[in-house]
């Protein structure tokens, strides 16, 4: 048998097991049905375990948004649009992700994305050519913010 190869969970263990998992951290669908099936459970019985999970408040879309918003704008400094495109890949729908990035305190948001450029500004150096400016932007629309918002904050005068 392979190194990485698991055996098949039977559905009782993978509900066990998947059950443990939720309680521990937040998770979407999107994410255990990933576990079930690395673990070797059918789709039949990952949609019955899906299905129990959600019913008993293992799983919820909702909740997982919030958190999930709120970790990657706090500690990994992400903006509101990657955020969003993130929790799409993770098939969250709109009516949970828009909640969840009203959220992020407008002041806090501003003041992250201030701190994000100026320590970009440090690093590539602190003229104001094009050059720079372009840099700037480019960055701080990788992270995610909204260019609206990054305009404000890259100027001549910033």
């Amino acid at each position: 048998m392979a190194k990485n190869a698991s055996p098949q969970l039977s559905f009782d263990q993978a509900l066990s097991r998947a059950a443990t998992l939720c309680s521990r951290s937040e998770c979407c669908v999107s994410d255990i049905e990933e576990k079930l099936y690395r673990w070797g459970v059918n789709k039949v019985d990952s949609q019955r375990i899906i299905d129990m999970l959600v019913d008993g408040k293992y799983i919820d879309e909702s909740r997982y948004a919030s958190a999930y918003a709120g970790d990657k704008f706090r500690f990994s400094r992400w903006g509101r649009a990657k955020i969003r495109a993130m929790l799409r890949m993770k098939h969250i729908s709109d009516t949970d992700i828009e909640p969840a990035l009203g959220q992020i305190d407008a002041d806090e948001y501003s003041r992250i994305l201030k701190e994000v450029i100026a320590a970009k500004r440090r690093e590539t150096g602190d003229d104001n050519s094009y050059e720079t400016r372009a840099k700037l932007i480019r960055f701080a629309l990788q992270r995610g913010f909204e260019m609206q918002d990054i305009i404000k904050f890259v100027s001549d005068d910033a």
